[in-house]
């Protein structure tokens, strides 16, 4: 068996079983885009794949500090072996464990970096109807004004000017995404409007 059908058979479902933000496309797009990044910045593709591949596993024990049990995930999994060295093996976890947006710390190495980067998937709808489909799962019976107000603190907080999400390498796909998000906060009717769509849907 290859790295790449271990993942693909072993590691890629278990996203399945999470929140509608972390199931298994959000994966797929992460990986796609550290493998890309990788590319660009001179380090090891498949290291990267890894990375990306592990990086929210631990979000089975909890969203706090997922990051913190993905590096452990991948340690622990000697699969792993079979393909890459204790060295790297440690690099990989130190770049999950840096992956998170709310660290306040600069990733330990290019890999962090670039999980990282490649994690802020900054499509302004997406990142709102998966802000909105997480204040779902914490307030399962919320209604439209519950949800909707809960979606734009965590907006406002995390990707707003000043907000907690840093930008490593500052791939110019994240740099424009991020201003029309930061356009679309800015104005309370677009951003209403979203949720709104997105809470009808639900709904319907």
């Amino acid at each position: 068996m290859s790295l790449e059908q271990y993942i693909e058979q072993a590691i890629l479902p278990q996203y399945d079983a999470f929140d509608g933000g972390h199931q298994r496309d959000h994966a797929q797009m992460v990986i796609d885009e550290s493998v890309k990044l990788a590319r660009a910045h001179g380090a090891d593709e498949q290291m990267a794949y890894v990375i990306a591949a592990y990086h929210d596993l631990g979000l089975r024990f909890d969203r706090e500090t997922h990051h913190i049990h993905s590096g452990e995930i991948l340690m622990a999994d000697e699969r792993l072996r079979e393909w890459f060295t204790e060295e790297q093996l440690h690099i990989m976890r130190d770049a999950v464990e840096d992956h998170r947006a709310s660290s306040k710390n600069p990733p330990r190495t290019i890999y962090g970096a670039i999980v990282a980067e490649a994690d802020r998937q900054i499509n302004p709808e997406l990142v709102i109807h998966r802000t909105m489909a997480y204040s779902a799962k914490l307030f399962p019976n919320g209604d439209f004004e519950t949800l909707y107000a809960r979606s734009k603190e965590h907006l406002l907080e995390k990707y707003a000017e000043g907000g907690y999400m840093k930008l490593w390498l500052n791939s110019e796909r994240n740099v424009r995404s991020l201003e029309e998000l930061r356009a679309i906060i800015r104005d309370e009717r677009q951003l209403r409007e979203l949720c709104k769509a997105w809470f009808s849907s639900k709904k319907a």
